[in-house]
Parts: structure tokens; sequence; C-alpha cells
């Protein structure tokens, strides 16, 4: 029986794409690291620090992955600020509230820092929604590790076979996989060259996953 929902942010929650786009972009820049489309396509789902950590050693930058972190958060931080069209993914507030509703538990598991995720959760009054969140940045292993993921079903106080993980990129869908929990691959006009074969479930639009649809899947 389905007793928790653990939910990714980017992709899922949010469509921050295109500001943590923005934001890495102009840190490349300014370390003038010549990142390729392909080359930032495969950091998608993981955190900040192991990015900055492969970019790093890939450009062989003189820069500590930690500077090259706080480079990024400067830019995203502004952009965050100032965008004020940024929105949650449609459809996935009525998600969030059909599954609290219905009284299952939500654990939100991201890759992004504490910081970002407090600030998506201010910013969106999702707090009263959700038992618990965790930011991999805190872990030691990025996805697709499943650390975050087994941390996460422990923290919903159920086991993994009661829990279901929504994902939208490759490498969280593999951390899931590995954590033995059951996977819906969210493909939406956000994703973008993600592979969602090894999905238990792969789903285009939130309403297809509703209480009474997805419980029937356990």
């Amino acid at each position: 029986m389905l007793k928790a929902v653990i939910f990714d942010m980017d992709g899922v929650i949010i469509d921050s794409e295109p500001l943590h786009h923005y934001a890495y972009h102009k840190m490349f820049s300014d370390v003038g690291a010549n990142v390729s489309s392909e080359l930032y396509e495969s950091y998608t789902g993981q955190s900040t620090l192991n990015v900055c950590k492969q970019v790093k050693d890939h450009f062989n930058l003189d820069e500590t992955p930690e500077a090259l972190v706080a480079l990024k958060r400067k830019h995203y931080e502004y952009i965050f600020e100032n965008d004020k069209d940024f929105d949650l993914i449609d459809g996935v507030l009525d998600l969030i509230k059909n599954y609290h509703a219905n009284g299952l538990t939500l654990v939100l598991a991201s890759s992004a820092s504490m910081p970002s995720i407090e600030r998506i959760f201010k910013r969106f009054d999702l707090n009263q929604y959700f038992k618990a969140k965790l930011s991999g940045a805190d872990l030691k292993a990025s996805k697709p590790h499943p650390e975050i993921f087994v941390k996460a079903a422990e923290a919903s106080g159920f086991k993994a076979s009661e829990c279901m993980v929504i994902e939208d990129s490759t490498n969280g869908i593999k951390a899931a996989n590995d954590a033995h929990i059951f996977c819906v691959g969210f493909d939406s006009i956000h994703s973008k060259n993600q592979d969602y074969t090894n999905a238990n479930l792969k789903i285009e639009d939130f309403k297809t996953i509703t209480f009474d649809k997805i419980t029937t899947h356990f």
C-alpha cells in the first residue's frame, strides 16, 4: 500500500532549469569554462557541488569547487529575486494537495541546496504539506547514488516498498531504482534529453497520478 510520496524539486515542483542554466553559464563564463550542451545536460539531477567538482577537473580550473558553487549561487539568487514570472509547474500544487488530503506523507528529496529549497518552500507556502525536506548537498553522495532516496524513505517513516518517487531526470530515476522505490518518471515540456526507460511509470501530466489513480499500482 502506498503510504508516502517523495518529490524531486527541480523539474517536478518548479521549472528552475532556466534559472539554473542562466546561473551556471554565467559562472562558466566567469571562469572561462566552455561547457558544451551535451556536457551540461549530463549534469542534470546532480548537486551543484558535484557539478562544480566535475567542471573544475574537466577544465583544470584554479578555483575550488566551493568557490564555483558560491559564484553560481550568487547568479541564481539574483535571477530568482528578479524573475517575477517564476512559478510552480502546472498541476503540481493540485497533486500535492490531493495527496496530502488523502493522508499520504510527503517528503522532498532534492539535489538543490537547503537554502534554495527553503527559498522555494517559503515563496510558495509548501511547508504545510511536507513532513521532511532533504538536500543532496548535505549528503555524502549525489544522484544517481541512491542515498538521498534511502534517507527520504526513512524520514517518511515507511518502508521503501510503501513509498513512491516522482523524478524527471535520468540520474534521479536511477537513484530511485537503486533505492528500490517505485519511480514515476515525469516527462514534461521542461525535460530535455532524459531517459525514462527505467521508470516504473512514465507520465506527462500530473492528473494521471492523482491518489485514486496511482494507488492502483500498489
